[in-house]
């Protein structure tokens, strides 16, 4: 495998000086600036936010929530679904209006859907009032494109087409104070052939142990009790490094690491999820008993045209593996219904893996052709009601199981993370069993952010209800 090229702590230096230039500038203006993030799609698209939100801040920026007030609008976009770039467009086409009243204000469009070219083109030619477009492999030099904005106006496009780097060195400003994201790798090599995420995030690398270390370190130290490390596929973390090293054994270093805390990891791929990551994560007493793993569909023909290169029945003995080992894992996965030439009778054969394997709970989807993967151009003879016939058949069968799974929970005593405030009257603050099922619960505000014993008094498919202790 190809080494990881890491930019120079240099290159990285001098974006920080850009940032400086910038924040002479705001300190002139009759208020402090602000700037609106807005984030679409997974988990490492809001990593890359908290990112631009540090660079921001660096560069003067206070922070809101309405676009009328906003210097600086940015919009982090997904390319996963042709749903979510639909939304965004729309989003992008209301701004019109908003720039229309404030003249001076800097509209950025980055993230994965502007990665593709034929994306960037529409955003280019239809979209005039966008000033700024970059796609993931250019965020580190964010604060020298906006500098060139502010001194020169025009647009500035830059989306390269190159592998990626790791950029180590950028300023954070996290959104919760429970809960921090923490990627320890970019990219993906798998090319799922419904997957556009290699062609817009690049080829897999990892960033150094002892950085992700450090982070983690510092995140225990400030108060952070739920850690979530990040990659498109976290089991393959380490092959591209100078001194290989597995993700089991990364695992381990960051249990070591002194303190109380909580640490989740996503996403796995089923084919690199080894038994040596199964005992780690029994061994481990902080690592949480869930696993997010996703088989896609129930059929070794369609897997074998999706390129997942596992067989249901791989999977299946890993998921007996993991649950040797830790009987009470909390299980979730990824379905895609109506991949293109699925039949109804291959269909089957995922609802047989449901029963038998009872996941907590699943994120489906019925299928999204992505322009420029392979799926888009594969024969798709299956009707959309066929399709949607199916996806509500799993749906209900799913509701079923997570409801069940959850009325088990009744009765029970849990420790839970107290990681939110209640949006809901009823209820005074959200949780999370170790486990991530999410538990509403009636108790003192004045615990969030600690580990407490929550009573589990009720539940439904979506999720459980209790009281502290």
């Amino acid at each position: 495998m190809e080494r990881t090229t890491q930019v120079p702590h240099s290159d990285i230096e001098r974006q920080l000086e850009h940032c400086r230039a910038i924040a002479a500038l705001t300190a002139q203006w009759p208020e402090q600036p602000l700037a609106f993030v807005d984030t679409y799609g997974c988990q490492q698209n809001e990593a890359d936010s908290e990112r631009i939100r540090g660079y921001l801040r660096q560069m003067g920026f206070g922070f809101t929530q309405e676009e009328e007030r906003a210097r600086i609008i940015v919009i982090n976009t997904c390319a996963i679904r042709e749903h979510a770039e639909q939304r965004v467009l729309g989003n992008v086409g209301a701004l019109v209006h908003v720039k229309r009243r404030h003249p001076e204000q800097l509209i950025c469009l980055c993230g994965c859907m502007v990665q593709q070219p034929q994306v960037a083109e529409k955003i280019r030619q239809s979209y005039r009032h966008v000033d700024l477009v970059f796609g993931p492999h250019a965020l580190w030099k964010f604060p020298e494109m906006i500098h060139s904005l502010l001194l020169h106006r025009g647009r500035v496009f830059q989306t390269p087409d190159e592998a990626g780097s790791i950029a180590e060195g950028i300023p954070v400003v996290r959104q919760d104070r429970v809960k921090a994201w923490v990627s320890i790798m970019y990219g993906c090599n798998n090319f799922c052939t419904y997957c556009i995420v290699p062609y817009v995030r690049g080829r897999e690398r990892s960033r150094k142990p002892e950085d992700i270390l450090r982070e983690v370190e510092k995140l225990v130290r400030d108060g952070y009790k739920d850690i979530t490390l990040l990659g498109q596929n976290v089991n393959s973390y380490g092959k591209d490094l100078a001194e290989p090293m597995d993700f089991a054994d990364l695992l381990e270093q960051v249990n070591a690491i002194p303190g109380d805390f909580l640490i989740r990891f996503m996403t796995s791929h089923p084919k690199d999820a080894t038994q040596k990551l199964f005992e780690t994560m029994a061994r481990c007493e902080k690592v949480a008993p869930v696993l997010h793993l996703p088989f896609q569909a129930g059929n070794d023909r369609v897997l074998k045209a999706m390129n997942r290169r596992h067989t249901i029945a791989q999977y299946l003995d890993k998921i007996r593996a993991l649950k040797a080992l830790i009987p009470d894992i909390v299980l979730t996965s990824d379905i895609i219904v109506g991949f293109p030439g699925e039949t109804t009778e291959e269909f089957e054969d995922t609802l047989r893996v449901l029963e038998e394997v009872r996941f907590d709970a699943l994120f489906t989807f019925i299928f999204s052709p992505r322009a420029g993967t392979p799926a888009a151009s594969m024969d798709d003879p299956m009707p959309r009601e066929e399709k949607l016939r199916n996806f509500n058949r799993l749906t209900a069968l799913q509701d079923q199981i997570s409801e069940e799974k959850h009325r088990a929970y009744v009765g029970q005593t849990v420790r839970c993370l107290l990681d939110g405030l209640s949006d809901d009257s009823r209820w005074d603050l959200t949780a999370r069993t170790p486990g991530n099922r999410l538990v509403r619960v009636v108790g003192d505000r004045g615990a969030l952010g600690q580990f407490r014993d929550v009573r589990i008094t009720d539940a439904n498919k979506w999720s459980l209800f209790g009281e502290l202790v």
